[in-house]
C-alpha cells in the first residue's frame, strides 16, 4: 500500500489463536445421586457467530436422512465484534526499532517504525442445555480474570519482539432461551466480552548502518559556532566505530572526546 510494500505479521491470527487456546481444555463433571463423578465432558470450542449456533442448536435431528443434526451441549464459541484506536499507549510514530546483524548484510540492519496500538473486542459464547453446566464452565473461567490475563507472543519474530497480550474481561450477559414452545429444547447461554490490546506494525526494511557520526560543538548558550575552533579541530567531534564490534566503551571515549571539545 504505502511505499509499494507488501507485509503481513498475522498480529489478528496469533491473537486468536491465543485467545482460543486458553478457552480449549475446559472440561465438566456430571455427578450422580452419591456425588461420585459419572460423566467427564470437555466442552468443544469453535470460532463461530452466536446466530450460527443457535440456529444449529435449533435444528432438530431428522433420522430418516443424513443430513445435520442438532449441536450437542455443552459448546462455547466465540468472534471477533470489532476494533478500537487505543490513544492511551500511542508513543512517538517516527521510533525505529533496530537489530544489529539481521539485515541482509553487514552493512544494513532491519528495522521498523514503533507499532500502532489497537483494541480488539472479542465475545465468548457458553452454550449448556442445563444452567449447571454453564455454571461450571463460567466457574472455571472468572478466577482468572481480575479482571485481566496476560500471554505472552512472539509479536515479530523477524526483529525478535516478543510481547504480553493483555486480555481484559469487560463484562458478563446471560440469557435464556426457548424455541417453540415452553417444553421444547432450553438454550443457556453466557456471553463474555473481553478486550485484547493489540500491536500493529509496518513492514520490516533494511536501513544503513551508521558506521561515522561527526558532531559540532557549541560553545556559548546562543549556540554560536566557533569557526576558529572548528578550523583547529577543537569544535568538532568525529567517531567512526565498527557496529557490529562496538562495545560500550567506543560509545563512551566518543563522549569524553565531545566533552572536551566543548570544554575547549
Amino acid at each position: 500500500m504505502f511505499k509499494d510494500k507488501s507485509f503481513y505479521h498475522s498480529h489478528v491470527r496469533k491473537a486468536i489463536i491465543a485467545f482460543g487456546t486458553i478457552f480449549n481444555d475446559i472440561n465438566i463433571e456430571r455427578k450422580n445421586s452419591a456425588g461420585a463423578v459419572a460423566q467427564v465432558l470437555r466442552v468443544p470450542l469453535a470460532y463461530s457467530t452466536k446466530q450460527k449456533f443457535l440456529t444449529r442448536i435449533a435444528r432438530v435431528a431428522d433420522t430418516s436422512t443424513r443430513g445435520e443434526v442438532a449441536l450437542t451441549l455443552p459448546r462455547m464459541g466465540f468472534e471477533i465484534n470489532g476494533l478500537d484506536y487505543d490513544p492511551a499507549r500511542k508513543v512517538m510514530p517516527i521510533t525505529r526499532h533496530k537489530v544489529v546483524g539481521t539485515g541482509d548484510d553487514v552493512n544494513t540492519v532491519r528495522s521498523v517504525f514503533a507499532s500502532a496500538p489497537w483494541n480488539m473486542n472479542l465475545a465468548l459464547y457458553i452454550f449448556a442445555k442445563n444452567q449447571n453446566d454453564g455454571l461450571s464452565c463460567i466457574e472455571q473461567i472468572l478466577p482468572y480474570f481480575n479482571p485481566d490475563f496476560n500471554v505472552t507472543i512472539n509479536d515479530l519474530p523477524e526483529m525478535g519482539i516478543k510481547r504480553d497480550l493483555k486480555i481484559t474481561l469487560d463484562n458478563v450477559g446471560y440469557e435464556d432461551e426457548y424455541e417453540g414452545a415452553y417444553e421444547n429444547r432450553l438454550s443457556v447461554i453466557w456471553t463474555l466480552n473481553f478486550t485484547m490490546r493489540l500491536n500493529f506494525y509496518s513492514h520490516v526494511s533494511n536501513v544503513d548502518v551508521i558506521k561515522k557520526a561527526v558532531v559540532d560543538a557549541y560553545s556559548d548558550p546562543d549556540m554560536t559556532l566557533d569557526k576558529t575552533a572548528l578550523a583547529s579541530g577543537r569544535g568538532r567531534v568525529t567517531a567512526s566505530v565498527n557496529p557490529l564490534t562496538a562495545t560500550p566503551a567506543d560509545t563512551y571515549s566518543f563522549l569524553e572526546e565531545f566533552d572536551e571539545a566543548f570544554e575547549d
